[in-house]
């Protein structure tokens, strides 16, 4: 089975990183990232469209529950993102728990505390690293990291987006644990040292988790690390110049170029897979 055209475009729309970044698996898992992708971004979209389309939303819910039960949708986007589903024996909970993050896009709009924000998170990143984890026949004790690496590339994305979130009326950052009452440039520009603090913080936060989700890479056969460590790459470097300038994010949108990503790649499966690695596992 090839990638088809809508799938490609469908992933290609949605993220730049990870569509990019997947040119560096082999062939086969290549195809089968593309239909995991190409399911979640359609689903997103309807949800990030302006104006939403809720309809529309409840109507591939309802066709991908069939489908799941064995009643095909005669969508491409569903039916194969079923047959993956069943053949990398996802979890149904897993798809359950994306569905209702997509949900709660519809009607949620701010986050006080970051337990919420995790449950979103859980949802809406977390799981597509349970995915990629199945996809890739890793062991299980490679999950939690693999759940990690979700959770870190979405809260960047987070901070990156904070100015786009705005305009939708959304706030995914845990705004409790600042005196700013929202996140838009009006307010932060009246107390910038409180915003710097605020954003800094959040990065060291993803920091974290990012480096909680390298210790998976000893998992990952080499030619699924150099994808998988090229678009990591290329978060921890949108990461990087956020810290320098916490307000980048609302002067344009950060994200490095197609030949940084594709450099990146090219780089990083020169080197030696030990070099993959993070420092602190080649000590132990």
């Amino acid at each position: 089975m090839s990638i088809s055209g809508l799938q490609r475009r469908t992933f290609k729309r949605g993220s730049k990183t990870y569509f990019n970044s997947s040119f560096f698996f082999p062939r086969d898992i290549r195809r089968d990232v593309f239909t995991l992708y190409g399911f979640v971004r359609i689903a997103d979209d309807f949800v990030d469209a302006v104006p939403q389309q809720p309809e529309a939303f409840y109507r591939f819910k309802e066709q991908y529950e069939a489908a799941r039960l064995g009643q095909p949708s005669g969508t491409e986007i569903i039916d194969e993102f079923c047959e993956l589903e069943r053949r990398c024996a996802f979890e149904h909970s897993w798809t359950d728990a994306f569905l209702r993050s997509m949900e709660l896009d519809l009607h949620k709009t701010t986050y006080y505390e970051i337990e919420e924000t995790l449950e979103y998170i859980y949802g809406s990143a977390e799981v597509i690293g349970l995915y990629m984890a199945a996809l890739l026949k890793l062991p299980r004790e490679a999950y939690s990291a693999a759940q990690m690496l979700g959770r870190a590339m979405q809260y960047i994305n987070f901070i990156r987006d904070i100015d786009e979130d705005n305009s939708f009326g959304r706030c995914y950052l845990p705004i409790g644990e600042t005196t700013l009452a929202n996140l838009e440039y009006g307010t932060v520009v009246e107390d910038a040292p409180e915003f710097m603090r605020f954003i800094n913080a959040q990065v060291e936060r993803y920091y974290g988790w990012q480096a909680e989700a390298e210790r998976g890479y000893r998992f990952l056969p080499r030619r699924s690390l150099i994808p998988i460590k090229t678009a990591s790459d290329m978060y921890n470097w949108t990461g990087k110049q956020i810290e320098r300038n916490p307000f980048i994010v609302y002067e344009r949108k950060v994200k490095p170029t197609r030949l940084r990503i594709i450099w990146t790649g090219v780089l990083n499966s020169l080197v030696p897979t030990a070099r993959l690695q993070p420092s602190r596992l080649q000590k132990e």
